[in-house]
């Protein structure tokens, strides 16, 4: 449940940043976005080790709360294609 919870913060957190961005500041947004992203999940791994879960056990769980907020930052800011 507390994966759940943290993907669905994460992806909230970028519908956030990249609306208030604007279009044209998108890119720094999404950027800001996964630093910031980065340090919650650094700082979730580490109380997940530090609660008696292996590496193992919470590396491909920690790389999905990361991966898939950060990749729908890049996604959506990217810029429109010119049709």
């Amino acid at each position: 449940m507390r994966t759940l919870v943290l993907l669905v913060i994460g992806l909230a957190l970028v519908a956030v940043f990249l609306r208030l961005a604007g279009p044209e500041r998108r890119r720094l947004a999404a950027l800001i976005f996964v630093v910031a992203w980065l340090t919650v999940i650094g700082w979730n791994f580490s109380l997940g080790l530090s609660h008696g879960y292996s590496l193992v056990e919470e590396l491909p769980i920690q790389a999905l709360l990361f991966g898939v907020p950060a990749f729908a930052a890049w996604w959506f800011s990217r810029p429109a294609p010119n049709a």
